[in-house]
């Protein structure tokens, strides 16, 4: 009797863990959603968000401005700080010569290397842009007359696709002439609209680098008030382990954003040599579609890769099929050499959880949730691998997954791994 209730109490002991954590999780959950519900379905406080995010537009642009440029300020800190130490007994005034001096070299080399890809790139996208719409109806045809020829004159396909694309012809001559020419003013009021917005976006960028200036001159101060803040509202160990998740979210962060612009800067250029060997037309507008849609994980190549084959193949099908080729080729090398290469092992997570995070981030955010889904859900898969290794060293069990492949059960009193499968 003694023995069977020493079992009951054993067994009641070890749910209530399970019970606990269960619950934390269903109410962290639900509390999410709620959030979430709240923010984007009720739309007062929706508009009230949305205002706030436009007030404080300068200061977000300002923080990933600086997160951005502060690679390039810590390697230039560190070299003039070396050649000023030379020159000076004064290790302070050295210090902060050195930081201003980074700092500002940081923002033009920023500035002008932006300056001068927009230079460069602006004008032959517009050309490759007007070109393409004086151009598309003779390519359009040229590729009807492409498909007759291949397949045949008599062909009922032939002509069925011909009828496809004259009615498409039609309809966007009608379509020209009874919708859009008559929503002429107030298609000039949005763009006067956009254009506004944009003047606004250029001045809030511009009070963006300049904040970012002062993030950076003082970047010490901030992440000693970030600290103090979080020991004065937490326990020593939980604020421990809040920062070294912090650091470890801005090494995943860091590496894969620094890492991604540079791979998919180096795929562009590789992209735009190969089109321009190859003479295929609108060389730079696709470069420049390849290279700024690798910048999303897994999906980003084929993501450019469709309309750039559209673009070329209506300009000439058989190059728009050595194309797919080239690209196919590209993206391997990418893929398998360049990438790897460059970003390594920053994420730390397998080839379904990446999947996973782009398309929750997709669907949740757009395009932006899409690049950025994947470092952060490799931040929370961090978080929640550091927790389970800290309950199971807690209570005893190894924390490799290899060890638990085979597991049967394990053991309540010894809390040992069984192989054994039961009968």
């Amino acid at each position: 009797m003694e023995e069977r209730r020493q079992k009951k109490k054993n067994a009641d002991w070890n749910i209530r863990p399970y019970l606990a954590m269960g619950l934390t999780a269903f109410i962290v959950i639900v509390l999410s959603i709620s959030v979430f519900f709240l923010i984007y379905r009720y739309h007062g406080l929706a508009a009230y968000w949305n205002r706030l995010m436009g007030i404080l537009q300068p200061v977000l642009i300002g923080l990933v401005f600086a997160y951005l440029v502060n690679p390039i300020v810590m390697f230039g800190e560190k070299h003039i700080f070396s050649l000023l130490s030379k020159r000076t007994k004064k290790e302070r005034k050295a210090k902060k010569a050195a930081r201003t001096l980074s700092v500002i070299g940081a923002v033009l080399f920023v500035l002008v290397i932006v300056a001068v890809l927009l230079g460069m790139v602006i004008p032959e996208l517009y050309s490759s842009i007007e070109r393409m719409v004086v151009q598309l109806p003779k390519q359009v045809e040229s590729f009807t007359a492409w498909i007759q020829g291949f397949i045949s004159e008599e062909s009922e396909f032939a002509n069925y696709l011909e009828q496809v694309l004259n009615k498409g012809l039609d309809y966007f001559e009608n379509w020209a002439k009874t919708d859009f020419l008559p929503q002429t003013k107030n298609i000039m009021t949005a763009v006067t609209g956009g254009v506004i917005s944009v003047v606004r976006v250029l001045f809030n960028v511009v009070i963006g680098i300049i904040i970012s200036v002062y993030i950076l001159m003082s970047k010490e101060t901030f992440i000693g008030q970030a600290k103090k803040l979080v020991y004065a509202l937490l326990p020593a160990y939980k604020g421990n382990v809040l920062i070294e998740t912090v650091r470890k979210g801005n090494e995943i962060f860091g590496g894969f954003i620094s890492g991604k612009i540079l791979d998919s800067a180096i795929i562009g250029v590789l992209c735009f040599v190969g089109l321009y060997i190859l003479k295929m037309p609108y060389a730079l507008l696709v470069s420049v579609i390849v290279g700024v849609t690798n910048v999303v994980p897994f999906f980003g190549p084929y993501i450019g890769a469709v309309p750039s084959t559209i673009l070329i193949m209506l300009a000439n099908p058989i190059q728009g099929l050595y194309f797919v080729i080239f690209i196919l080729v590209l993206q391997q090398l990418d893929g398998n050499i360049i990438g790897p290469r460059i970003l390594g092992e920053s994420t730390g997570l397998s080839s379904f959880w990446v999947v996973f995070a782009i398309l929750v981030g997709g669907g949740l955010f757009g395009f932006l949730g899409m690049v950025m889904g994947v470092p952060v859900f490799a931040t929370f898969y961090y978080m929640v691998k550091r927790l389970v290794s800290f309950i199971l060293r807690k209570r005893g069990l190894p924390q490799e997954t290899g060890q638990y492949i085979k597991v049967s059960c394990v053991d309540p009193s010894t809390n040992r791994l069984d192989y054994k499968e039961k009968e």
